[in-house]
């Protein structure tokens, strides 16, 4: 199967997060690979100059980099000409797409919607927007024809993010696995990414709290010492919380630069592979919510043949775990997993690309997706 495909999300804005920037193109390279037709959409604040400031430089490289030169347009406002593709070429080829895939809603542009045959939402942060919807905050899925969600436990049973009366249809986050070739064992510890906060607040929902990575973080503080192993993580984390990170220095955390380990696709890459494992805690909602939620970034470890510890968010219901995809829910539970991955290193790291091609391989998730939405 073979078509053409449109996706919207916010690259430009973040493209000096190198995770960012893979989990948000994996869906253009991975269409693309299959020979499908593809555009990415972006946008940036409209203001005087936007057109020729940094971020647009760096976009383009990394569109250029990326090989989508001629399938990709950056809107810088309505008093400027876009960069990339022009306005017209846009509507045309959106017009001709099969789907638009929508990142979180992010695309809000009327006409370009407009044009589109089938409008998919693609979910990637399980549970804000569907408590936003139901709280009456915001409603980021109107206008959609088709609603996809990472949570793969949305609508099951033991899950409490609300579908809002939405038929959701479950992804696994897909991997372009060219891009992601296993590599031989190159690190000594644990590692991770991620931001301390984020960009969204706590939800209070049905008098319950679903919190951030912070409010979990904070109960694994002493685990590489409880462990007697090594641990890092690239941790963006603001100087006001000062005494988080002392309290996780104290606790045997390594805490590295993102900007410098993982601040450009390149650099983050070469960060995953020379891991020995992924350590993984995530935000509260997932936790809470029991959304089964899978980050990219694990994915990412598992297809370059590193094993992934991760917080449990309901994953068993859904993938197979105990090897090469390990869980824990306690601190105790944490330990304990982490002695048995790092002392059968090898057996962990093979079964780690063994799933990640099973399941995560761009080529088996996306035709799969492609018949779902425009069925």
């Amino acid at each position: 199967m073979k078509g053409a495909v449109a996706v919207s999300g916010a690259v430009a804005r973040s493209s000096n997060r190198g995770g960012h920037v893979w989990a948000l193109l994996h869906w253009v390279l991975g269409f693309q690979r299959l020979g499908w037709k593809v555009l990415f959409l972006d946008r940036i604040d409209p203001r005087p100059g936007a057109r020729t400031s940094p971020t647009v430089d760096r976009f383009v490289r990394l569109m250029e980099a990326f090989g989508l030169v001629d399938a990709y347009s950056l809107d810088v406002g309505p008093l400027d000409a876009p960069v990339g593709l022009p306005r017209r070429a846009v509507l045309d080829r959106v017009g001709e797409a099969d789907f638009l895939l929508n990142v979180m809603g992010y695309l809000q542009d009327e006409e370009v919607l407009g044009r589109a045959r089938r409008r998919v939402f693609l979910d990637v942060d399980p549970g804000f927007g569907q408590m936003w919807r139901a709280t009456g905050l915001c409603d980021l899925f109107r206008g959609h024809d088709a609603f996809v969600t990472v949570g793969a436990n949305v609508g099951r049973p033991g899950c409490s993010v609300p579908t809002c009366g939405l038929p959701w249809i479950p992804v696994v986050p897909p991997v372009p696995l060219d891009r992601w070739p296993a590599v031989p064992y190159a690190g000594d510890r644990f590692t991770g990414v991620g931001s301390w906060r984020g960009p969204w607040a706590p939800v209070e929902f049905e008098g319950e709290t679903y919190g951030l990575r912070v409010h979990e973080f904070r109960r694994f503080a002493s685990l590489p010492r409880d462990a007697g192993l090594p641990f890092e993580v690239a941790l963006d984390i603001d100087p006001a919380d000062g005494a988080d990170s002392a309290r996780l220095n104290e606790g045997g955390w390594r805490l590295a630069d993102p900007a410098r380990v993982a601040g450009t696709p390149l650099a983050y890459r070469s960060y995953v592979r020379g891991s020995r494992a992924e350590f993984m805690i995530a935000k509260g909602m997932y936790v809470r919510s029991q959304s089964g939620w899978l980050s990219d970034r694990t994915a990412c470890y598992l297809a370059s043949g590193r094993p992934a510890l991760v917080q449990d968010t309901g994953l068993g219901d859904v993938l197979e775990t105990g090897l090469g995809l390990v869980t824990f829910r306690t601190p105790e539970e944490a330990v304990q997993r982490a002695r048995e991955v790092d002392g059968d290193w090898r057996r962990h790291a093979r079964a780690a690309r063994e799933l990640a091609v099973a399941r995560f391989d761009s080529a088996r998730v996306l035709p799969r997706l492609a018949q779902q939405v425009t069925a």
